[in-house]
């Protein structure tokens, strides 16, 4: 695969009057997008950016993303996306891990790029949708992209950092264009007719490769959200006719909370929608498609591959609850804690061969051979396989629970909570205890309007699991912490200090 750059070239040249982008009423066309692109990798190349030099984003989701995203590609440079919510030490550590020598900073959070911009002698411009095209508009499009290999590095993404300082996944042109192919052609069958919401943050790979890059690719129209709310989410598939949802298990649960606002035709053009990020509760997946009558197709990756691994493929046997199978291209395996590959219904950790894999870690050769084993990424995500080959994830390694010398992985938990009536989020978390080592815990947020007290769902959840895996402490949260796409984190979660724990 050549530069990822050619994704917009080639689309504006097929099909050039067709809308690219939209957000609200604003919109652009595939030869405007591209022209913009091609403008600003001219500024680029003007303010000394060149091949393989990084050049970082820090922006909501707005036109300004896949413009300068592309124009960056179009001049040779690499990508490092940023939350535009991060304070300045972030950032400051984004641009001193890459040695990124400028950033792309929004108005509404300009301090801190500034202040990192200042520290480390990056270039910094601030800009929303119409500040770029002013600082850009003497500049005439950049030609042709430049050559790139498909080892060439496209974009470098941090890691969330949950087990230390984030790390930058090397992303190639080669990785990113071959997923961003198949969610196209194979996962979503897109085509020019199609609408997706691009309500995913396009900083994290899921909605920059399933999203952007793939409708793009397909000459699909992508409407953006730069902020979710699950309303406005709606207001928009009914607004654009959109055809594509892509969300995390935490939008979907929002939607169904606000879903007897609006009739049922507010999303009848919904054809798919996708689910990844983290473990979509069942219970979440029966009711959203009983209310939006809109089947979910539940898939799995990370930033480190690009990010599809797996998914349940459009006319295969679906199987709720589970991941699906391998893409194409693309291998994964279960292994135990010796290496050796586990039986069917065994769990194990999840490692994964394809196309998609990342490069490897910038400039973190040992983080790289710690994650790699003969090309194989290590996941650090447990996982069985039933015998018609369908993954099944059980939880992350890390946030596994042990209990008294026994395993408890908090997601089975978690999905027995969401059978409540009641429950609108659950976390089960590991809290402290003194001959244990660990008891289960659990926080909930309930739905609006519903009530239950905590013994009321603790007896819930012991009535339908082992004795041992049933949480002794439970208790209410206005909200529980997420991360920048809205996954729920269990890091985070604040645990309450109990007394000393006495069996129930």
């Amino acid at each position: 695969m050549p530069n990822l750059a050619l994704n917009l070239t080639a689309a504006a040249l097929r099909w050039p009057d067709r809308i690219a982008t939209r957000v609200d009423q604003h919109t652009l066309t595939y030869a405007e997008l591209d022209a913009a692109a091609g403008r600003t990798a001219t500024f680029l190349a003007a303010a000394g950016i060149g091949p393989g030099d990084r050049v970082g984003l820090m922006l909501p989701n707005t036109a300004a993303v896949p413009v300068t995203y592309y124009g960056i590609l179009r001049l040779g440079a690499i990508v490092v996306p940023m939350n535009p919510l991060m304070h300045a030490r972030e950032v400051e550590f984004y641009l001193t891990n890459t040695g990124a020598r400028a950033l792309f900073g929004t108005p509404a959070f300009a301090d801190a790029a500034i202040s990192a911009c200042a520290a480390t002698g990056a270039q910094c411009w601030i800009v929303d949708d119409a500040e770029l095209d002013s600082i850009t508009a003497d500049f005439s499009p950049y030609g042709p992209p430049a050559e790139r290999a498909d080892s060439d590095t496209a974009v470098i993404l941090h890691t969330s950092g949950t087990t230390g300082r984030p790390k930058g996944a090397e992303l190639t042109h080669g990785s990113l264009g071959n997923n961003q192919d198949l969610t196209a052609r194979t996962l979503l069958h897109l085509t020019p007719d199609d609408v997706v919401l691009g309500c995913l943050p396009l900083f994290h790979v899921f909605g920059m490769t399933c999203g952007m890059n793939a409708a793009l690719a397909a000459g699909a129209t992508l409407t953006l959200l730069p902020r979710f709310d699950p309303a406005t989410a709606i207001d928009i598939i009914r607004r654009d006719g959109v055809t594509v949802f892509e969300g995390v298990p935490t939008m979907y649960s929002a939607m169904l909370g606000v879903a007897d606002r609006f009739p049922p035709q507010a999303t009848a053009t919904l054809r798919t929608c996708v689910s990844g990020g983290s473990a979509l509760p069942v219970q979440v997946l029966h009711d959203f498609e009983k209310a939006f009558e809109a089947e979910i197709l539940e898939g799995y990756g990370l930033s480190e591959t690009s990010p599809v691994a797996s998914f349940n493929h459009p006319g295969t046997q679906r199987k709720p609850g589970s991941i699906g199978t391998p893409v194409e291209g693309v291998r994964m395996r279960l292994v135990d804690e010796n290496g050796r590959e586990t039986l069917p219904g065994v769990a194990g950790e999840i490692q994964v061969l394809g196309p998609n894999v990342m490069k490897g870690y910038w400039n973190q050769p040992e983080a790289t051979a710690a994650a790699m084993h003969d090309g194989w990424f290590a996941t650090g995500d447990i996982a069985r396989r039933d015998e018609d080959g369908y993954y099944f994830i059980i939880d992350r390694k890390k946030e596994l629970i042990i209990r008294g010398g026994y395993n408890v992985y908090p997601r089975e938990v978690e999905e027995v909570l969401y059978q409540h009536p009641a429950v609108a989020e659950a976390a089960a978390v590991g809290l402290p205890h003194a001959s244990l080592g660990e008891e289960v815990g659990a926080a909930v947020v309930l739905k609006a309007g519903a009530q239950a007290d905590p013994d009321e769902l603790r007896r819930f959840v012991k009535e339908r699991i082992a004795a041992y895996k049933y949480p002794r402490r439970v208790w209410l949260a206005e909200s529980l912490p997420k991360g920048p796409t809205g996954k729920i984190l269990r890091r985070a979660v604040q645990r309450p200090e109990f007394p000393e724990f006495q069996e129930k």
